[in-house]
């Protein structure tokens, strides 16, 4: 996953509204979003190369999703395991804030990352750079990520938040306006690029919120939304797959509905 812009408005009746875009090699082969049998109610696409996954949720009312850390002087041990085992992780710990503090002690055993991880109890933002990890709940708010921190302005998180907020601002809840802006082509300017240390082409092939090039774009687009209601909670997820070329190859629908019973009185105290 490298785009991703999401509200959190923990009181309201779409508690998490996300939408994100996963940038991969197209050679990299995957499932589409669908329930795991190995993992019963945990519902994601999936990586068949390392067997994880960038974005799920869950019956048990979390989900997760991750990003790549790019960054000057952060260099990956090819033995490093494979970040996507983090969402699973999250999403089934028996202890997800006990599991949360013991990833923030492992985390230098992976490549940078950055993770996301919501549940009835908050949602977290867990970040591993060539500075620091660092945990911390998110605010409520609108809120940007892609390959740095939570917030850092690159032109494609201000383009995809700025999108997002009007979609929300209109009670748009298709997103017509972020979908829009999560396939948008177009490159940033040279003087708004950043410096991750990967040289300036690459800077700016990386640049768009939608990448396009025979081997590594984006692959996947995915609107997640959370919605509760007086007795029931359940989420939304629309995922459409992409080819080398940008055509739509899969568009893939499911409703998830959130059965575990104490998740819905959790959520209500945490509100109110």
């Amino acid at each position: 996953m490298c785009l991703i812009a999401f509200q959190y408005d923990p009181a309201s009746a779409m508690p998490l509204v996300l939408v994100a875009n996963r940038d991969e090699y197209h050679q990299r082969p995957t499932q589409p979003l669908a329930e795991w049998p190995d993992a019963p109610g945990l519902f994601a696409g999936r990586d068949l190369q390392a067997g994880g996954t960038w974005l799920a949720v869950h019956r048990n009312g979390r989900m997760a999703a991750i990003t790549n850390v790019r960054a000057p002087g952060m260099e990956a041990s090819p033995q490093a395991p494979s970040r996507g085992h983090l969402v699973r992780a999250a999403l089934e710990a028996p202890d997800l804030e006990a599991w949360l503090h013991q990833a923030q002690d492992e985390a230098q055993a992976y490549a940078g990352f950055n993770l996301l991880v919501g549940s009835p109890s908050g949602l977290w933002h867990l970040t591993h750079n060539h500075r620091e990890v660092c945990l911390s709940a998110v605010r409520p708010g609108i809120h940007g990520l892609s390959n740095a921190n939570l917030d850092t302005p690159w032109p494609k998180v201000r383009h995809a938040t700025q999108a997002l907020t009007q979609d929300l601002a209109q009670a748009e809840t298709s997103l017509p306006t972020a979908t829009k802006a999560f396939l948008d082509r177009r490159k940033a300017g040279d003087n708004e690029l950043p410096d991750t240390g990967i040289g300036l082409d690459k800077e700016r092939f990386l640049s768009s919120p939608f990448i396009i090039s025979e081997e590594y774009g984006t692959r996947a687009m995915t609107r997640l939304i959370l919605h509760r209601a007086q007795h029931q909670a359940w989420f939304n997820l629309h995922e459409k797959a992409f080819a080398s070329d940008g055509r739509i190859v899969r568009e893939t629908q499911r409703q998830v509905m959130i059965d575990n019973a104490h998740w819905h009185a959790k959520l209500v105290a945490h509100s109110s």
